[in-house]
């Protein structure tokens, strides 16, 4: 059984290599999740590990300068908030299955049961929600 908890961390990088970063975060978040009782699913937790690499590689790919990933559980929902400096909205690719990469915002819209982007005075905030029980 699953406790009702809510959650938030959030971090900051100014550097461009930190997918592997953002995901180890996002790892020990959901650790913690399951040591205060929130009954986290394996390929559930895959699926969000790999949702955040896909939005930290669009924001540190696409906008110069920091980006924030912060993350959100509350009721086996988790928010992934990556905030970057482009104001440009990240646009879906239409279907090519013989396409080599740029497949990252077809999979999180494939894996998401929400994603919306919010055009901020400092850039945007790519908003995913993912079910993780």
């Amino acid at each position: 059984m699953s406790r009702q908890v809510r959650m938030r961390a959030a971090v900051s990088y100014d550097e461009s290599l930190v997918i592997g970063e953002a995901r180890d975060f996002t790892g020990a978040f959901l650790d913690r999740a399951v040591v205060r009782g929130v009954a986290v699913a394996g390929m559930k937790r895959q699926n969000a590990l790999l949702v955040v690499s896909e939005l930290v590689t669009n924001a540190v790919r696409h906008a110069p300068g920091p980006c924030t990933a912060a993350l959100d559980l509350q009721d086996g929902l988790l928010e992934i908030a990556v905030s970057d400096t482009s104001g440009r909205p990240p646009q879906p690719q239409s279907f090519e299955p013989e396409r080599i990469g740029q497949h990252g915002l077809e999979i999180v819209l494939a894996l998401c049961t929400k994603v919306d982007t919010e055009i901020t005075d400092r850039g945007k905030t790519v908003r995913a929600h993912i079910l993780v029980l």
